[in-house]
């Protein structure tokens, strides 16, 4: 049985959460499938300082959830299409959170075929944002949820990472910020091992 992350794992720098998120499990359970993946690739997101973050514009509706208590999930609509979640990090009230950006599926596999049925391999199931949220079933309805166990939506503790695993750069599909290097990747070679 794996144990859920608890809150204090997140209330922490986002950048740190970021690298240890690397090789834990996303799971959804709606009650009737369960689908999971390991996350493989995350962005920080500081805060309000960091003018690439949605808190530097201030709490809105939208972003209303990611000044909430450390391991709420964070989830927002982009491009009028994808749904992309994140977990927030930090105090209360602060604005930080971390996106997970790619997942190595683990189970539900069918129901993520279903869910993304022009995916050409399964490793192409949860390799960007929206498309893991498409494979896992998670939508705006996830906003809010707490991913610490109380919740269908739950972040798992993997095996952890070696440092000599990891890739890190710069984020990607931003236009501020973009050098700062807050993108943590598990090296391909090491992603299909638990």
């Amino acid at each position: 049985m794996r144990t859920p992350l608890p809150p204090s794992f997140y209330l922490r720098d986002a950048a740190i959460v970021a690298r240890e998120l690397l090789g834990a499990v996303l799971m959804h359970d709606d009650g009737a499938q369960v689908v999971s993946g390991r996350i493989i690739e995350t962005e920080a997101y500081l805060g309000p300082h960091d003018p690439a973050s949605h808190s530097a514009a201030g709490r809105t509706a939208r972003t209303w959830h990611m000044f909430g208590p450390p391991g709420t999930a964070y989830v927002y609509f982009i491009y009028g299409m994808h749904w992309c979640v994140n977990a927030v990090t930090g105090d209360e009230g602060y604005g930080s959170a971390v996106l997970i950006r790619a997942l190595a599926p683990l189970a539900g596999l069918e129901v993520m075929r279903a869910r993304r049925p022009k995916a050409r391999t399964d490793a192409s199931l949860c390799d960007g944002p929206g498309k893991l949220c498409a494979a896992l079933g998670i939508t705006r309805a996830h906003d809010g949820l707490m991913l610490t166990g109380a919740s269908p939506l739950t972040i798992y503790e993997g095996p952890p990472v070696p440092d000599d695993g990891v890739v890190i750069g710069p984020r990607i599909g931003i236009s501020k910020a973009v050098d700062w290097p807050l993108r943590f990747c598990i090296a391909p070679q090491r992603q299909t091992s638990a």
